[in-house]
């Protein structure tokens, strides 16, 4: 082998190094920030819901999730969900429904961006509970 065979082997395996490990990165990416992990219902009292965070702001909310409740209604064993909304309308009818019962429809994701919001669960729908 001369010389200039050996830099075209060197330079078609440099390329295609550099290939797969976009692919990759593109791949995990998507797995990571994009994909849904799981998705469901969550339904319970809307407790809390705001605007925060200090450089990106988010819209953050939390319903405590009751497993047992007392003959007044009121939870004895609950548990709390967090969950982030990126939609603004959405946003505005979350925040007339404090204090009340609600289910909510969440996508779960692998992971988190700071500029989507604090959690991994993310609300796209809600409905009122009769």
């Amino acid at each position: 082998m001369n010389l200039d065979s050996v830099k075209r082997v060197a330079r078609r395996t440099l390329r295609i190094f550099i290939v797969l490990l976009v692919l990759f990165l593109g791949l995990f990416i998507f797995w990571k920030y994009f994909y849904t992990y799981s998705e469901g219902y969550r339904a319970g009292l809307l407790q809390k819901f705001s605007r925060k965070g200090t450089i990106f702001k988010t819209y953050e909310g939390e319903i405590i999730l009751s497993s047992v409740t007392s003959n007044t209604n009121i939870a004895l064993a609950s548990e709390k969900f967090f969950f982030s909304v990126v939609n603004d309308s959405l946003a505005d009818v979350l925040d007339t429904l404090q204090g009340s019962f609600v289910i909510v429809h969440y996508k779960q994701k692998n992971g988190k961006v700071p500029w989507k919001g604090d959690t991994h669960y993310f609300v796209d729908d809600v409905k009122l509970k009769k």
